[in-house]
């Protein structure tokens, strides 16, 4: 214990509590050497294991999971794709070899195509909820309803003889077979396991939405091959050229220039449209045309399209005599319309046309130049769909330039535009002197200005018509700018479409991959005016030689249009008469592989006659130049100003330049520059950059052993050639990007020969391991850098990372082994998925023995090899070989020392990695991925060529080499973590590079050794994380897990087939070897098996892998975990991509196989039910969390072996198993059908997640935004296509949240898979159920585990299921029910009811075989329970209460269906012979009969939903129907009381309840005697006095203490207790505080005598609440408002000639119900059909149209006698328990309502009511009436009494209120009050009544009157205190009017009647004093 003890306290930091919180014993043993969930274990040593348990399992799937396949790695050849017919090969011929190679690892994330692919299928299952009919329809019929019958039958239930009529005639369902047989259990167990276990889906994960995530960390996606750039294509079509008058040959010209980089962006393509004839003119000058010059169509290739691009055309005609401007007259002057007229001008300029080019046809001259704006055209013409991914521009711009393409560049699209055919009309005339460049900028920027002067000028009118369109993907009939065919060309003799070559605008950014060698000589200008002589008519004639001799000329020169293919000289055009002329000629050349100091260009200007004189030659030479092509072995280009000679130079010139001063040579104007040229290279062989020059000659010289060198102006000898080869190294950071980037490929194969064969220098071995090291670790930083847009998303560049995958091999060590193949191709590296048979490769053997580090001695390679390695060309053209792989051997001439040894090139990068430091360590820190991966590729090219790959992998590798990979990654872990606070981009990059390595040396090394680096690795970060929680560094160990686990063969590291051995000894001893079999059964006895459900230390050890990723998930999902709830979904998402991707991979599709794989995960249900609690929390953000976890539970529980669990479940303990339980009722919920309309829904609602919140709460739980995040905002700010590229291939792994419409048929096809979800989900957690009752069926706990189970088989019940799964759930059920009866009647009673109530409801599906089910369930419930005790009380209560519940409460229920079900139960009865002689089947039959009873009871009330007083003066009918039940009484009242509390009648609902509570008292008092309980309903009269109808007295009551009567959970003290508090609940939201008090004083009592403190505390607390309330709103509350309602017409049924009294809500306006009752019966009878009777008149019935309805609505007001108003004193008094209403009614004697004072009588009508208000309803019937008439004098006084105690009121108001008073006042004493005080006393008093019956009034109305007067002096008084002085002389107006008043009643109220004062008779005792005179009459 003391050990376990110690390192418990270790651990008591947060994150470390969790082996407290995990080591509860559903996780772990208590083994001694337990090891805690925090710390790594030792892994087991996997090749060691391997040998010590040899496999006893026949081949087959199950074999396969033990080791790797045999070809798991192997080496493919990939043929290089080549664009072109030919190969565009230099003369000399290389061998070409690419060797291409690419690792794969096979791993096959699910993508939602596969997905697609695997739901295929899928059968569509029945919902009863996506049944439903047409809810419109559904309301038709309900109409239809309505109109058919109003009428309910008095009696409370309809007869019973048309009752059973309608069932008899009644269809039923088909019966079960079988049912109603003696089986035994076991025989029922087997069948319902086989008819579940049929057809089910084997792949569950098929049916679970692929999860949300973003880019999977553990993607490598595959790098493009390289190949060569392209930008956007265009097509140009030049269709015909016209001018106004034919009469000699044009020639045309197009390119692309960029007027904001003034540069020309393309070469130029030449095209000619003159016709044959015209053609003809020049036969003598042109040999055959080559089809390659005949092209008029050209593709032009844009990488920076922008706004600033214009198409130039320029042509030019045969030189002639006379300017350009005299040359283009007549195409100005010459109209085609006026060519009969002009006839003979037109002849003569023919005949001088024909002339000229006869005499001149070689030499050309300036004409005429156009531009098109390329953007306008692409704009104008309208943008097609689609949009074109920049892809192929995104790698190769460099972060410079894109910003500027990326400016206002946006919609210089080229790839989507409609293509357009234009047609030009203005040529422009070139100007002699304006010919260069510079001034067509010039132009070209005037043209975009509105004002441009080119518009002043005369324009040479023609018509030139051309298409644009973008370019197709493949056109056909293509040549590249070297005149090479591009496939597709199926026919050589059609004419071509050329590829012109892109000089892009700024630098692009791709490595080499094909040969090219272009060189363009582009004359500028020339300055002969200091010549002497006659040099005006000047044209320079370009050649390029290969020797001095006029011969040495070579046909290089590409030709133009309609000429020779190739030419030895090309001639610029000629202005006419000018010493100093502009050239816009541009030569192109195709350069020699390989040049020698003798190759020239040579350059002779000619002056030309253009008249043909006697004896004057038509050429004189009249100068000379040259440009040597090399110059110190590099080649030369550039701006060169050269002078002129003017004599021919002399011998061996061509070695020297211009500019040296040759003896006795004259030159023009004084050896001045005056010739300006330009010559560009384009070419993959001349780097062009001095540095990368200087790298390549000495490697050259070191392999050639020529010295000394020369490198520019040095000589190196041998002995400073390390020196210096060291410092060219070194230089290497210096040299430009852009070359850089073209070599890459070529320089770093350089590098690592340099590493793997060191040089021998002066008989010296030098090792440059190190400095190589350094300057690839300074080329990729670069690159990285500088070209931050094309990298993937763990920052690999793509240009780096296809290096390695295409390029990268290492040197051959065996100089003799055949070359991989002779033809180009790659080879690439891949492991196999599936190998095809024939590829059977052929591996270089090495010739020494197994030892890799000694090759066997080399031979000199072959002379061919040797003569090419010779030459120059051989090293720079390695490019050209293939993308610069040489063959196999070529390069081990006397590089390699001839007994030396070459030392591997990953043991050499381990170890100068291992011994860096400094910026050389940061560096290779920074593209760690990058020496990664490359050590990888060497390691694995090492055994493929030492043919190792068989070897044992122990023996593969030098201790060295491991311990340096050993320490490679320590160090790495320990920068993880040490750095993740500061630098968390470099960490997030460097942790995934590090996993991707050690996944890769998974397949390559020891794998023990591999499963320790991961562990060191771990081990480090847990040590950082027990001194700093940080989730940040948990993440990353996540990632870095996924990445690692990402591993194809991830199921065979983890040892499926070992069984755990017992944990006797911590690593796994040999003897294990015996418990290895195929099947578990007979072995699991073998071990503990617990510790193949717990993370336990033998678990961890040998099921390595997957022990860490359920540790972490354990330690991260720990409830006490502090901080890392944030990483819950991150964590889950690895577990589910691990169980998805084995489920959808085939090599485990076998049940046997996949019962292993589950076996590596059986610890994750312990971990769920851990979990429990956190997982119930289903809110949005952690839901789909919460359900990708438990489809992984699911998933396991589904394929683990049936064996092991069982045996686990035996060893679980009762509180593990209900915690089990839990789990499965948790997953019922989560993957209960949505249903279609739920989808539907979520649809429209255009369901989006907001993206930024989601990448918020990332970044707050995060830290800060980590590489990934950030890469991905970069790009995507950047608006970059980049991550097109590596995200093309992946973006169907996004779950489409941005795509929102989704059409028909997608909706269809996600409700069909969510319904497939739901049913395999719940099959396999009924699976578990049943493995869980076969295992607790024999154990003593069995009942509460049962109870747990039933539980939640009636969840699943009571969910949306489909029909499939409700069978087998129902038989399982049945099973259960059978099994253990006495669960069912016995222990769990509440079960019972509910499992009655899912019966019921099922029963009455729309769907049959449902219902049949559920009948048959239902049938055998009743029977068993009738076999336990000969009567089925209990069931028959159940259900009947659901029966009643259920009517009451569902809203689509169908009273037609369960019809039917009663039929079939009924029909069961009468099937059952066994039962036939007992009294079962009468008892089944008089209960069907009276659920149908209810049933039709509920039709009725299903008519009238719609009407709420009607639907529950029917629930109080059928309540009231149950007087002498009491079970389904308190069902009825409890559902009264839902519906009441829906529509917010909370006084209502609290009278329900109330009235429950007082039915449980009446039957609790019967049962038991206490005296703290409730006497009965007497209790309650205090509450309500209707309560007394709840008391039991009735002869029919049954005992309580009968079987299943007062049985439900409500008939208990507690059930009282809860009845009373919701009652006070619902009283205290209907705001009637009081009765809250009247409710608390029955429940006080109760809670005292239990002695229970704290609920009284709660009541006591709700007391104070509810009388502060009363202070708090006095005077503000308000209860409801009355109206009477009467219902007069036929048409009403029942209702006809019926009162009520409607209680309303507060302040409902008697206009608001009328409109409300009018528009219900409205739509009822139809709206003309119903009248509203305005006035509140008696109704006469005789006098109403009998075919409409009438309803007659009155306000009425509660009505109390006077005696009654001295209890009823607060607001709530007069506002409850009310039976009085009261409404008045004016009239006169002669039929009007309104009369005279003297004639003016008023009726009052006293209404009373059946019961008080508030009541279990909201109408209650009048039954009772009376009138009082008032006499006019009665109506004086009352009128009197009412000024009078307003005046009162006004006068003592407090706070008083002027304004309140003032009114008072001016209605009493203001003279123009009509009918006044005044006037009502003259016609009252001014004499004495002749009728003695009056007297009492006179006097009493004289008495109101002195009351009267007095108060109004009173308010006058007041009012004198409260005026201002503005109000004076108002006062005095009103006290004036006032005495007015009193003078003018004074005679008449001091008038005594004398009769009034005799002696007092005895009187009756009544009541009220006037009573009996007045005319009262009944009404009954």
């Amino acid at each position: 214990m003391s050990v376990i003890g110690q390192k418990i306290q270790t651990f008591q930091n947060s994150v470390f509590r969790l082996q407290a919180g995990l080591s509860k014993p559903i996780f772990f043993s208590s083994d001694l050497w337990f090891v805690p969930l925090t710390e790594p274990v030792e892994p087991v040593d996997f090749e060691e294991y391997l040998i010590t348990h040899p496999p006893i399992i026949e081949p087959g799937p199950l074999r396969d999971l033990i080791e790797f396949p045999p070809d798991d790695i192997e080496v493919i050849y990939t043929p290089r794709e080549c664009r072109t017919m030919g190969q565009a090969v230099p003369e000399e011929g290389c061998v070409c070899v690419f060797v291409y190679h690419k690792l794969g690892t096979g791993f096959n994330p699910n993508t939602l195509d596969k997905q697609k692919e695997r739901q295929r299928g899928l059968p569509k299952q029945v919902f009863e909820s996506d049944e439903l009919p047409d809810p419109s329809s559904y309301q038709d019929d309900q109409d239809d309803l309505k109109r058919r019958s109003m009428s309910i039958d008095d009696t409370p239930r309809g007869s019973w003889a048309c009752s059973i009529f309608d069932l008899k005639n009644s269809q039923p369902d088909a019966l079960l077979p079988h049912l109603l047989d003696r089986v035994p259990n076991e025989e029922i167990d087997r069948h319902n396991e086989e008819q579940r276990k049929g057809n089910r889906h084997h792949e569950l994960f098929a049916l679970h939405p692929v999860l949300d995530e973003e880019e999977p960390i553990e993607r490598h996606c595959v790098p493009d091959v390289p190949k060569e750039h392209f930008g956007q294509r265009l097509l140009v079509k030049c269709l015909s050229l016209k001018f106004e008058i034919e009469i000699e040959p044009i020639f045309a010209s197009l390119a692309l220039y960029d007027v904001k980089e003034k540069k020309k962006i393309s070469e130029n393509f030449f095209f000619d449209l003159n016709s044959e004839q015209t053609k003809s003119l020049l036969r003598p000058h042109i040999q055959t045309a080559a089809i390659s010059t005949l092209a008029r169509s050209a593709v032009f290739s844009i990488t920076y399209p922008s706004q600033d691009v214009f198409l130039v055309i320029k042509l030019e005609k045969v030189l002639q005599q006379g300017d350009i401007g005299e040359c283009a007259e007549p195409y100005m002057v010459f109209k085609e319309s006026d060519a009969a007229k002009n006839k003979e001008k037109l002849e003569k300029l023919r005949s001088q046309s024909e002339q000229f080019c006869q005499r001149l046809g070689r030499y050309r001259m300036p004409f005429a130049w156009t531009a098109i704006h390329l953007m306008n055209i692409v704009n104008s013409a309208g943008k097609r769909k689609g949009s074109w991914s920049e892809r192929r521009n995104s790698s190769i711009v460099g972060r410079r330039s894109l910003e500027r393409t990326t400016s206002g560049d946006e919609s210089c699209n080229l790839t989507s535009f409609r293509p357009a055919t234009l047609t030009v009309t203005n040529f422009f005339k070139q100007e002699g002197d304006r010919l260069s460049d510079e001034d067509l900028y010039k132009f070209l920027a005037d043209m975009r200005r509105p004002s441009s002067v080119l518009r002043r000028l005369r324009p040479i009118t023609a018509q030139l018509k051309i298409d644009i369109s973008p370019a197709p993907e493949n056109p056909h009939y293509c040549l590249t700018p070297e005149l090479l065919q591009v496939k597709p060309y199926p026919d050589s003799r059609v004419r071509p479409t050329r590829e012109i070559l892109e000089f892009p605008a700024r630098d692009i950014y791709v490595p080499n991959t094909k040969y090219r060698n272009l060189l363009y000589v582009n004359p500028q200008s020339l300055n002969f005016a200091n010549r002497q002589g006659s040099a005006r008519n000047i044209t320079v004639k370009v050649q390029f030689m290969n020797g001095e001799d006029p011969s040495n000329a070579m046909p290089v020169i590409f030709g133009k249009s309609s000429c020779a293919e190739f030419a030895k000289e090309a001639y610029t055009a000629v202005v006419y008469h000018n010493r100093s002329p502009d050239f816009h000629d541009e030569v192109k050349i195709k350069l020699p592989a390989s040049l020698t100091d003798h190759h020239h260009i040579l350059f002779t200007f000619y002056h030309v006659s253009c008249q043909q004189k006697q004896n004057t030659p038509l050429e004189t030479p009249v100068g000379y130049t040259w440009i040597p092509m090399l110059q110190n072995g590099r080649l030369r280009t550039g701006h060169f100003c050269l002078p002129v000679s003017l004599e021919k130079p002399p011998q061996s010139y061509s070695v020297l330049s211009p500019d040296v001063p040759l003896p006795g040579m004259k030159w023009v104007d004084n050896h001045r520059g005056v010739f300006n040229v330009e010559v560009v290279s384009v070419s993959t062989i001349h780097t062009q950059d001095q540095y990368l020059d200087k790298f390549f000659a000495l490697v050259h010289a070191l392999d050639e052993h020529m010295f000394p060198v020369r490198i520019g102006d040095m000589r190196i000898m041998e002995n400073n050639l390390e020196a210096e080869l060291k410092a060219s190294i070194a230089a290497l950071s210096s040299s430009q990007l852009e070359p850089v980037v073209r070599f890459l490929h070529l320089l770093l194969d350089k590098l690592v020969l340099l590493v793997v064969r060191p040089p021998v220098i002066a008989g010296q071995i030098v090792n440059l391991s190190q400095a190589s090291f350094e300057a690839m670790a300074s080329i990729v930083n670069r690159l990285h850098k500088y070209l931050d847009t094309s990298q993937d998303m763990h920052g690999r560049n793509s240009l780096l990372s296809s290096y390695i995958h295409y390029v990268f091999r290492l040197p051959n060590m065996d100089p003799n082994s055949p070359s991989p193949g002779g033809s180009v191709h790659y080879a690439t590296m891949a492991r196999s998925a599936v190998r095809p048979a024939s590829l059977n490769l052929n591996r270089s053997r090495s010739l020494s023995n197994s030892n890799p580090d000694i090759s066997g001695t080399p031979t000199s390679p072959d002379d061919e090899v040797r003569s090419i390695i010779g030459s120059k060309v051989g090293m720079l053209n390695a490019m050209e070989r293939s993308g610069n792989r040489m063959s196999s051997h070529t390069e081990s001439a006397s590089f390699f020392l001839m007994n030396g040894v070459p030392q591997l090139f990953h043991e050499e990068l381990a170890l100068q990695w291992v011994v860096s430091s400094g910026s050389v360590r940061e560096g290779a820190l920074q593209q760690a991925w990058f020496f990664f991966e490359l050590m990888v590729k060497s390691i694995i090219h090492h055994l493929y060529f030492t043919d190792r790959l068989e070897s044992p992998r122990k023996n593969r590798f030098p201790e060295r080499f491991m311990d340096d990979i050993t320490a490679l990654v320590s160090t790495i872990a320990g920068d993880i973590v040490s750095r993740f606070q500061k630098d968390l981009e470099l960490v997030e990059r460097l942790n995934a590079s590090l996993a991707f390595f050690l996944n890769d040396l998974l397949s390559v090394m020891d794998r023990g050794f591999v499963f320790s680096l991961v562990k060191t690795y771990w081990k480090q970060v847990s040590t950082k994380l027990y001194a700093l929680q940080n989730p940040t560094l948990e993440s990353l160990r996540l990632d870095f897990l996924r990445i690692v686990c990402s591993h194809e063969h991830y199921v065979t590291l983890n040892l499926p087939c070992s069984l755990l051995t017992p944990p006797a000894s911590p690593s796994p001893s040999v003897s294990s070897a015996t418990s290895q079999s195929s099947g578990f059964s007979t072995h699991v006895q073998d071990q503990k098996i617990a510790n193949m459900f717990e993370l336990s230390v033998p678990f961890r050890e040998q099921h390595y892998l997957a022990g860490l990723v359920l540790t972490e998930l354990a330690l991260i999902l720990d409830p006490e975990a502090d901080g890392m709830f944030g990483l819950h979904k991150k964590v889950i998402s690895v577990v589910h991509n691990l169980l998805s991707s084995h489920d959808s991979d085939p090599r485990y599709a076998d049940p046997e196989v996949k019962a292993r794989v589950a076996m590596l995960y059986l610890p994750l249900i312990g971990i769920v039910m851990e979990t429990l609690p956190q997982l119930h929390d289903f809110t949005v953000r952690l839901f789909m969390s919460s359900r990708s976890l438990l489809i992984c539970l699911l998933w396991v529980l589904k394929n683990a072996d049936e064996m092991v669990l069982q045996k686990w479940f035996t060893d679980l303990s009762v509180s593990q198993l209900n915690r089990l339980l839990d789990m499965l009722y948790l997953c019922v919920s989560c993957f209960e059908y949505k249903g279609k309309k739920a989808f539907e829904r979520m649809n429209s609602l255009t369901f989006k997640k907001s993206k930024d919140m989601k990448a918020k709460l990332e970044e707050a739980i995060l830290g800060s935004i980590g590489a990934r995040q950030e890469m991905v905002r970069r790009s995507s700010a950047f608006g970059s296509q980049e991550n097109l590229r590596w995200r093309k291939d992946m973006t169907h792994w996004r779950q489409n949240s941005e795509k929102m419409d989704k059409t028909r048929a997608e909706l269809e096809h996600e409700a069909l898979i969510d319904g497939n979800l739901a049913t395999e989900a719940n099959l396999i957690i009924l699976d578990t159920l049943e493995i869980i009752v076969q295992t607790v069926s024999v154990t003593e706990s069995k009942e509460s585990i049962l109870g747990g189970v039933l539980k939640v088989l009636l969840h699943s019940m009571a969910c949306n299921q489909s029909a499939l799964y409700l069978q087998h759930c129902f038989a399982t059920q049945r099973a259960l029910v059978s099994k253990f009866p006495e669960l069912l009647f016995e222990e769990e009673t509440e079960q019972c009811a509910d499992l009655c109530l899912r019966l019921l409801r099922n029963c009455s599906s729309s769907i049959s075989t449902i219902r049949a089910h559920a009948s048959a369930s239902l049938y055998l419930l009743m029977r068993q329970n009738f076999e336990i005790g000969n009567n089925f009380a209990r069931v028959k209560m159940q259900v009947t209460m659901s029966l009643s519940s259920l009517v009451g409460t569902s809203q689509n229920f169908n009273e037609e269906f369960l019809r039917r079900s009663l039929k079939t139960i009924l029909t069961y009865a009468e099937e059952d012979l066994e039962l036939r002689e007992t009294t079962f089947p009468d008892q089944v039959q008089d209960l069907v009969f009276n659920l149908h009873m209810i049933l039709s009871d509920t039709v009725k009330m299903k008519e009238h939903q719609e009407d709420p007083e009607m639907l529950i003066d029917l629930m109080y009918r059928i309540a009231k129907g149950y007087q002498t039940s009491p079970d389904l009484r308190l069902t009825w009242l409890q559902n009264m009381a839902g519906k009441h509390s829906e529509r917010n009648n909370h006084a209502e609902a609290a009278q329900c309840l109330v009235h429950s509570a007082a039915l449980v008292a009446e039957y609790l008092s019967m049962l038991e005697d206490r005296k703290y309980l409730p006497v009965g309903c007497v209790t309650f009269q205090n509450i309500s006095s209707n309560v007394l109808e709840e008391s039991a007295v009735s002869d029919d009551v049954v005992s309580p203490d009968e079987e299943g009567i007062c049985s439900g959970k409500y008939f208990t003290e507690a059930g009282l207790v809860g009845l009373l508090e919701q009652a006070a609940a619902s009283f205290s939201m209907a705001g009637m505080y009081e009765a809250v008090n009247e409710v608390y004083k029955v429940l006080i009592p109760i809670h005292e005598a239990n002695r229970d403190a704290k609920k009284l505390a709660t009541i006591h607390g709700k007391l104070q609440e509810a009388f502060g309330k009363i202070v708090h709103q006095d005077g503000k509350r308000m209860f409801g408002t009355y109206f009477r309602v009467g219902f007069y017409g036929s048409k009403f049924g029942d209702l006809d000639e019926q009162e009520f009294v409607y209680k309303e809500p507060a302040i409902t306006k008697l206009a608001e119900i009328s409109h409300r009752l009018e528009g219900f019966y409205g739509e009822r009878f139809g709206e003309d059909q119903v009248e509203v009777i305005k006035d509140s008149n008696p109704v006469d019935k005789c006098k109403l149209d009998p075919n409409k309805a009438f309803i007659q609505i009155t306000y009425v007001e509660p009505y109390f006698d006077t005696y009654e108003m001295k209890d009823r004193i607060t607001y709530f008094d007069k506002n409850y328990n009310l039976r009085r209403f009261v409404y008045c009614t004016p009239f006169t004697l002669d039929g009007r309502a309104h009369g005279d004072l003297h004639e003016q009588y008023k009726r009052k009508t006293i209404l009373t009511t059946s019961h008080a208000f508030p009541y279990i309803k909201t109408r209650i019937n009048i039954i009772h009436k009376e009138e009082i008439i008032s006499m006019p004098i009665e109506v004086a006084i009352e009128d009197m009494q009412k000024k009078t105690q307003e005046l009162a009121f006004a006068t003592h108001q407090d706070p008083a209120d002027a304004k309140m008073l003032q009114m008072v006042l001016q209605g009493s004493v203001g003279t123009t009050v009509n009918q006044g005080p005044l006037e009502v006393a003259q016609v009252f008093l001014s004499e004495i009544p002749s009728d003695p019956k009056l007297y009492r009034h006179h006097n009493k109305l004289r008495l109101c009157f002195k009351d009267f007067t007095k108060r109004c002096e009173d308010a006058l008084r007041k009012n004198k205190c409260l005026i201002g002085p503005d109000q004076k002389e108002y006062q005095r107006e009103l006290e004036r009017n006032y005495h007015r008043l009193k003078e003018a009643l004074q005679p008449l109220i001091n008038r005594k009647i004398p009769q009034l004062y005799k002696p007092v008779l005895q009187v009756n005792s009544h009541r009220d004093s006037f009573s009996r005179m007045s005319l009262r009459k009944l009404d009954m």
